[in-house]
């Protein structure tokens, strides 16, 4: 039903006026409270259509009175909500405005409490503030007048101190100035405050004054004392002890340039003695240096006036380490060429024991004190390497005089390293020089035989890196590691790689060549009685089973060297400087004594090789397409087995205690000579039927013999390694598939090449032409077969 333009424009005008628009947030969220589906909830509503959606037709007119009567039952029910919801809110508005008045009351109570409580409040601090009054006055008063008392009497003693130190200063009464001088040093703390009063600042200034007195006429008094020629056997002064209290409370510096001064003064005699131009100077009399120092020391214990806790024995025991470090720098560098091992050697030896006797006799709680200056007057003067850790402070930890002399021999230890590369070299050609006399060590249950030199060498190295570990730890140690490697290297090529035994390489051709052409004349009934003559004809020199035992023994040695190489590795890591450890590096070595063992394994399966090859290539000269029965294996069968029956026990044995590389030989073995019989089956052509079928029960048998390879003539029948097995089982299986393709009928052509990539599916094209050479397939077929080899998919 259609509305008439008129009508349309009347319903809006009564749309704007019975809708109300809200906002679409507001929309939104009567949506989200009060979800409906009804078309006249929607914000859009419009009247037409709603009306045009009831009654679409004329005929659906006919109902009106039902919508009619559906509309204003719904508009009733609307009015009762409507009219329920008024009178709800009325009951809730009524009631919330009586919550509300009640809680107003009783706020305004709660606000009447609170006020009289503040009130309250302040009247007692009021009251207590006016009882207290009087207290607090009296309080400060006290604290007032205990300060007045306490500075008048610091003063009073300042003052009287001053004088009393005055008159005690110049009588040198040092036993009665000790305590009251540190009585008014603490006391002039107390007045620090007050150094802007010109009493007090008077009073510092005078205090002062007779601390530097007092210091200028210790010191005085003491080297009065200890001038002229009598100061050795001077008496112990009572006067001069007591003087050390009142140092110990004055200015520090005071203390330390007493020291210094006395300390020098008591080696003054040393310095005289053992001065650059005397004899006395040079390292081989070094020991009387210590000998003079332990003997002064005793005879200063003796006469000792000064405090223990000053340290003064330890102290010029230091300053002798300094001096003695500093002048056998000077006078090594000078006479460097007159400096032979053994004499530097001695004087290390000397040295250490008197830095450890040091070690024991003193605590090191002036180096301590002092490390921070040591390392900076080391370091000015060059004195060699000091190693520092956490930070830069001296490692004194474990033997605090460790090193506090020692450290000028470091730049000359060159020397020490070069008496090791001669005498490493002299040992070297000692080994050479008994190489040839000397017998490999027994075997043992855990130690394979092995050559007697190469114990020697390490034993040596072990003395060596003992010895330098109690020299030096720093860079000398890593030369000493670099002679070390020189020598391994040596070892490795002179003592084991050139003492390999040589494999003599002698042409076949003219053997083989003379017993081909009386095969190729003797009848097929004759090719396998007369075998056995041709293969000892086409033999080769083999290694004797001295010679597979020595190719075995250097084997062993290479692998002993190969371990122990990796414990002094490991060694020289720990003992050398950390900060150095990380340029300790034998891989070199290791790799050396690696390519031996690799050489001796390939020696032994050359020569085993080498001693099968004539039956290889007698077996690819028999007239296979001759043979009409199949027998026995064939005769280069048990010639083969015979040879690995003769050399794998020996090679077994003597690898004993090797095992890996033993099963590393027969991996190697099988690797090499399966393929090379593989060859030597393609070689075998033509071939007939019955041939192949005698050929493949060779290699059958064959197989046989190499699974067995690793426990060959052994009692024990030991079940050969997996990764072995799978080598042989592999090889051997394809030569066994090669022969089972040759007996395949080319008719059909079809199934034959099916045939072929079943039994050989890696096969390329240049084994498939082998394969028809054997069959001696014409070359017209070839070409047949060849195309269907090529699309076979």
């Amino acid at each position: 039903m259609e509305n008439s333009p008129a009508e349309e424009e009347v319903l809006d005008e009564d749309n704007q006026d019975l809708f109300i628009n809200f906002p679409p947030e507001v929309q939104k969220a009567i949506d989200e409270v009060l979800p409906s589906k009804d078309a006249l909830d929607e914000p859009d509503f419009n009247s037409i259509d709603y009306i045009n959606a009831l009654f679409p037709t004329e005929q659906s007119l006919s109902n009106i009175d039902e919508v009619v009567l559906k509309m204003e039952n719904k508009i009733s029910s609307i009015d009762n909500e409507i009219s329920t919801v008024v009178r709800g809110q009325i009951v809730a508005s009524q009631e919330g405005r009586q919550a509300l008045d009640e809680a107003q009351k009783v706020i305004k109570q709660l606000f009447t409490h609170i006020t009289d409580i503040k009130e309250r409040a302040e009247k007692s601090e009021e009251m207590v503030r006016e009882i207290t009054r009087d207290i607090k006055q009296l309080d400060c008063a006290k604290r007032n007048l205990t300060l007045a008392i306490t500075t008048l009497n610091h003063l009073h003693m300042l003052v009287g101190g001053v004088d009393t130190l005055k008159t005690l200063t110049q009588k040198r009464l040092y036993g009665e100035i000790a305590l009251p001088l540190q009585a008014i040093s603490e006391v002039m703390a107390h007045f620090e405050s007050y150094s802007d009063i010109p009493q007090i600042k008077s009073l510092s200034d005078q205090v002062k004054s007779i601390h530097v007195e007092l210091a200028e006429q210790i010191t005085h008094d003491f080297k009065e004392a200890f001038s002229g020629t009598n100061t050795r056997n001077m008496i112990p002064n009572k006067q001069l002890a007591q003087a050390c209290l009142v140092v110990s409370i004055l200015d520090p510096k005071v203390k330390k340039e007493l020291l210094r001064w006395f300390v020098n003064l008591q080696l003054q005699e040393y310095n005289h003695l053992f001065q650059e131009t005397e004899d006395t100077a040079w390292l081989d009399k070094i020991d009387k240096r210590y000998a003079w120092i332990k003997r002064h020391l005793l005879e200063f214990e003796d006469r000792n006036m000064f405090p223990q806790n000053w340290e003064v024995s330890e102290r010029i025991a230091v300053q002798f380490c300094h001096n003695t470090r500093e002048e056998l720098s000077k006078i090594m560098a000078k006479r460097k060429n007159e400096i032979d091992v053994k004499l530097l050697l001695y004087a290390i030896q000397k040295t250490a024991a008197f830095e450890n006797l040091l070690s024991r006799r003193f605590t090191g709680i002036t180096l301590n004190e002092s490390s921070d200056a040591i390392l900076r007057n080391c370091k000015e003067k060059g004195q060699g390497d000091i190693k520092e850790d956490n930070g830069g402070e001296v490692d004194l930890s474990s033997s605090p005089f460790h090193g506090l002399i020692g450290r000028c021999f470091i730049p000359h230890l060159e020397i020490y390293i070069e008496s090791v590369d001669r005498n490493l070299a002299d040992l070297i050609d000692r080994f050479l020089a008994d190489q040839k006399q000397s017998k490999p060590t027994e075997a043992t249950d855990t130690q394979a035989a092995i050559f007697p030199s190469c114990p020697d060498l390490f034993v040596f190295y072990k003395k060596s890196m003992i010895q330098c570990n109690q020299l030096d730890r720093g860079y000398t140690m890593l030369s000493l590691t670099k002679t070390f490697q020189k020598y391994l290297h040596e070892y490795a090529e002179k003592l084991l790689l050139n003492n390999l035994p040589k494999i003599e390489t002698q042409s076949l051709g003219s053997s083989v060549q003379n017993f081909t052409k009386d095969l190729q004349k003797m009848s097929t009934s004759g090719i396998i009685q007369n075998f056995s003559s041709f293969l000892k004809e086409g033999e080769i020199t083999r290694f004797t089973k001295d010679e597979l035992a020595k190719i075995c023994c250097i084997l062993t040695t290479a692998e002993y060297c190969l371990e122990t190489t990796q414990q002094l590795s490991d060694k020289l890591k720990e003992k050398i400087d950390p900060t150095l450890a990380d340029q300790i590096d034998l891989s070199k070595e290791q790799d050396n004594f690696h390519k031996v063992i690799s050489n001796c394994i390939q020696i032994l399966v050359q020569d085993l090789e080498n001693a099968c090859e004539p039956a290889l290539t007698a077996m690819s000269k028999i007239q296979w397409q001759n043979v009409d029965t199949v027998g026995d294996q064939s005769p280069y069968i048990t010639a083969i087995t015979t040879h690995l029956k003769t050399t794998v026990p020996i090679i077994r044995d003597n690898l004993s205690q090797s095992r890996k590389y033993f099963t590393q030989f027969c991996i190697k073995f099988a690797n090499s000579f399966i393929p090379k019989f593989i060859q030597n089956i393609y070689k075998c052509k033509p071939i007939n039927t019955e041939g192949a079928e005698q050929l493949l029960l060779d290699t059958h048998m064959l197989k046989t013999v190499l699974l067995n390879l690793p426990s060959i003539s052994s009692q024990i029948n030991r079940q050969a390694p997996a990764a072995y097995t799978k080598v042989v089982t592999k090889g051997m299986t394809k030569a066994e598939m090669i022969l089972k393709v040759v007996m395949t009928p080319v008719d059909p052509p079809k199934n034959f090449i099916d045939q072929c990539k079943k039994l050989l599916p890696d096969s390329q094209l240049t084994e498939f032409y082998k394969l028809l050479e054997m069959k001696s397939v014409k070359r017209q077929e070839q070409t047949i077969l060849v195309d269907l080899f090529k699309n076979h998919k």
